[in-house]
């Protein structure tokens, strides 16, 4: 009789598996695994420790902030601090980096119709007078850091990476304005963000004293309304071609 040979797929029990088999269940070795909890453990403990920086820094500033404030804020040790970032000032110039980082990350969230150049305007305005009130900590943090002269972001490596995405997004607007021939051409970016920026920042740093001052309680809703209305209206009047409609 013929001779029958068994099919290549029929083994005998107990035969090694191929190596193609033998990959496809190979789990991640355990140092591996131990490595990558490791490295979300310490990402986590720095994140905590910066969250809670921004906090004290944001009260005390640099000079009245300790060390021992931010590690209990952070529920961790001073020596945490000193091994993520070296040195108090290190972790004030990491805090600088963060508020600027997520200022940027909320500005290009926007959703801004640059066929409505006006309101793309608008819309812009809006978001910073919106987000420093929202978030006092960065005006605090940006005065301490001038009560410095800007001695320790000078040091930093990123700090020349923050500015370009907010005046891209203004650049744009601006550009789609000249197009519209809604806007005056030449127009820098950087000019018409340093009003925005002044005209909130100065008004929300010093509301207290020009509360006194004024005899005006600068904080209420109707002021600070009346305000961003203030700097909209002022802003569109620098920057639209003369006889051009506001509500275009």
């Amino acid at each position: 009789m013929p001779t029958v040979r068994k099919p290549a797929t029929a083994r005998k029990a107990g035969s090694r598996e191929p190596a193609t088999a033998r990959k496809a269940g190979v789990r991640e070795p355990a140092s591996a695994r131990k490595a990558g909890v490791r490295e979300q453990s310490a990402q986590a403990t720095r994140e905590t420790l910066l969250k809670a920086a921004i906090k004290v820094f944001g009260k005390q500033g640099l000079t009245g902030a300790r060390v021992e404030q931010i590690s209990r804020a952070a529920k961790s040790h001073d020596r945490m601090i000193y091994y993520y970032f070296g040195s108090k000032e290190a972790l004030f110039v990491a805090v600088i980096e963060e508020i600027y980082r997520r200022f940027n990350e909320a500005e290009a969230k926007l959703a801004l119709d640059l066929t409505q150049p006006v309101q793309a305007l608008r819309d812009v305005i809006a978001f910073i007078w919106g987000y420093y009130q929202k978030h006092p900590e960065f005006i605090t943090l940006l005065n301490s850091e001038n009560l410095h002269r800007g001695r320790h972001i000078g040091k930093s490596t990123r700090a020349g990476e923050y500015s370009s995405p907010a005046l891209e997004v203004l650049s744009r607007v601006l550009g789609s304005g000249v197009q519209a021939g809604l806007f005056r051409p030449g127009l820098r970016a950087r000019d018409v963000y340093l009003m925005i920026a002044s005209m909130g920042y100065f008004y929300l740093s010093n509301r207290y004293t020009l509360s006194a001052f004024l005899g005006e309680a600068l904080e209420e809703p109707a002021a600070l309304a009346h305000w961003q209305q203030f700097i909209t209206d002022a802003v569109l009047r620098t920057v639209l071609v003369s006889g051009s409609h506001t509500s275009a």
